[in-house]
């Protein structure tokens, strides 16, 4: 039909217009940029063997396609542009939950003033909001407290991008003008906290740790600091993150662990761990594509909930890869973590992604109920810190959990990193065609202006055939999940921390024990799909029975 129609418009031009065929047939053909010795030497890098005749076969599309990159790169396309293809995490088969139960958290109980309003700064959100409630010390009094704190020892943690100190007083200010009426929006209200510096806020810098986004601003709030600003949360900080989402270093230096300063936090959540472990303010947000709320909680010894992938909006985010980027609380305990993520996770007017599925909190648990799994193989590998991590499913079964043994699908996890160096490489192809990436402060060969032009050579097939294993992940979790409720697993045993993050499954990282050098370890435990409540639930009664987080670093030393 195609040819038919070809063949019966160029008679049409013959037969009527002369002039128009001389035209045609007197232009210049441009030389082909692709030549059939190039084409050899591209095909290694994809693992290919094509012959002679079929790469001379393809010369023709090969330079059609060039041209078209061309046109392509002339229409602007900000980081704020998601592609047209959604990442979809929902199994064949899979349930929603439908039924909305009130939100459950466990009684407060009598909490009172220390001696001096310093020592509130390690207090949990669940403390601190009763003392709130209660009026026993205002909003203002504790941002104050923080931004003292946050100043005194930032330049030693290098945990801070910008802080929002005028901000932080008109909101904490308003906070107590409205409990004093009896106005109280709930356990955020009057809370001070921070937010890694990828989340964007009105009149701020949001510069994403790097040097070629140092200046930036974008006036609009992201939609997690829109509803913490409803739930009556205050906002004293944008938290370092290492260089667009990797690792520890910024364009300021690199952020430090504060059990052990000569050690980076680890990333990219690097400052909103660094300050919620350094007792800075009560709770942070981070974010999390491949380890960055997981990481840096473990170095730390904070309390990190990964959320399900499409659980909380991202609009206004920065985005690294638009199918495995996640957004979630850094706190100090598990608690906090439920608090902080009933007020910001469901649907909003933007992000295409999301899903409208109930948080149906409740602390209390029946273990007899509960199907707990472990991923065995992993816990007999672990080399070192051995004992700690055998603890866990001691303490486990001493509260009645009754440990099934489990093992993750088989597929192969490390070829599908190619998912995110793909999609992270198209969120800054601008720095990588523009040489705006040479000013970037790491330059390694596994920092990201190297992966991002390394990326620029995975072919589009098989980005898309990692997608179609990445659905058979998927299937293969829900086999495994449909038999349990939560697991629990080394925080790096096997392959559990990249599959988990490309098959979209909640994660909750929380301190569970000390080195013999004195470092925080982490233990993690891993729900269903939008299964945050049980998830929190049974980590929340692990941490209960423990007292890792309430140990603090000694900043002074």
């Amino acid at each position: 039909m195609i040819h038919r129609l070809v063949s019966a418009g160029v008679f049409f031009l013959v037969m009527s217009s002369g002039v128009v065929f001389a035209s045609f047939a007197q232009q210049e053909k441009k030389p082909n940029p692709v030549t059939v010795e190039i084409v050899g030497q591209a095909q290694k890098i994809m693992g290919l063997d094509f012959s002679e005749a079929k790469r001379d076969s393809m010369l023709e599309n090969l330079a059609d396609q060039l041209e078209n990159y061309g046109k392509l790169r002339t229409i602007p396309l900000p980081n704020s542009i998601p592609p047209a293809i959604l990442f979809n995490p929902i199994p064949v088969g899979f349930q929603f939950e439908k039924e909305r139960r009130l939100f459950k958290k466990s009684a407060p109980g009598i909490v009172k003033m220390p001696k001096t309003l310093e020592e509130l700064a390690f207090y949990s959100v669940g403390q601190l909001s009763e003392l709130i409630r209660t009026r026993k010390v205002t909003s203002e009094q504790l941002t104050t407290m923080y931004l003292e704190r946050l100043k005194k020892y930032s330049p030693k943690l290098e945990c801070v991008i910008t802080l929002t100190e005028e901000l932080a007083m008109t909101q904490a200010k308003r906070a107590d003008r409205e409990i004093a009426k009896g106005k109280y929006r709930g356990p955020l209200h009057g809370i001070p906290y921070g937010a890694k510096d990828l989340l964007s806020v009105k009149g701020y810098k949001t510069t994403w740790g790097s040097v070629p986004y140092k200046e930036q601003v974008i006036e609009e709030d992201a939609t997690v600091i829109r509803r913490l600003e409803d739930a009556g949360a205050v906002l004293v900080a944008k938290f370092t993150m290492g260089e667009l989402a990797m690792g520890d270093v910024w364009f300021g230096g690199r952020t430090r662990n504060p059990w052990n300063t000569k050690q980076g936090s680890s990333g990219s959540s690097a400052g909103s761990a660094s300050a919620t472990a350094a007792g800075l303010i009560g709770f942070a947000i981070g974010t999390e594509t491949l380890g960055s709320i997981v990481s840096p909680s473990t170095r730390c010894g904070t309390t990190g909930l990964r959320p399900t992938y499409g659980r909380i909006s991202r609009t206004g985010a920065m985005a690294l890869s638009w199918s495995m980027d996640k957004i979630g609380p850094i706190c100090r305990a598990v608690e906090d973590c439920a608090l902080v993520f009933n007020a910001i996770y469901g649907p909003d007017e933007k992000d295409q992604t999301l899903y409208d599925v109930p948080f149906n909190y409740d602390p209390k648990i029946n273990w007899k109920k509960l199907r707990i799994g472990y991923l065995k193989m992993e816990f007999d590998s672990v080399r070192s810190n051995k004992t700690i991590s055998d603890s866990v499913l001691t303490v486990l079964t001493r509260l009645g959990a009754k440990l099934i043994p489990i093992e993750l699908p088989k597929l192969p996890m490390e070829p599908l990193r190619i998912i995110l160096n793909a999609e992270a490489a198209a969120a800054f192809d601008d720095l990588t065609r523009n040489g705006k990436d040479d000013s970037m402060v790491r330059q390694g060969k596994g920092a990201w202006p190297n992966s991002f032009r390394s990326s620029r050579f995975i072919p589009a097939v098989e980005y898309i055939e990692a997608n179609r294993v990445r659905y058979m992940v998927i299937q293969e979790m829900q086999k495994l999940m449909k038999d349990i409720d939560v697991y629990v697993a080394p925080s790096f045993g096997g392959s559990n921390l990249l599959l988990t993050n490309l098959t979209g499954h909640p994660c909750l990282v929380l301190p569970d024990g000390f080195t013999k050098e004195g470092s925080p370890t982490s233990i993690s435990f891993i729900g269903q799909l939008f299964g945050e409540a049980k998830l929190l639930a049974v980590a929340k009664a692990y941490q209960d029975a423990t007292d890792f987080h309430l140990k603090h670093p000694r900043l002074e030393e």
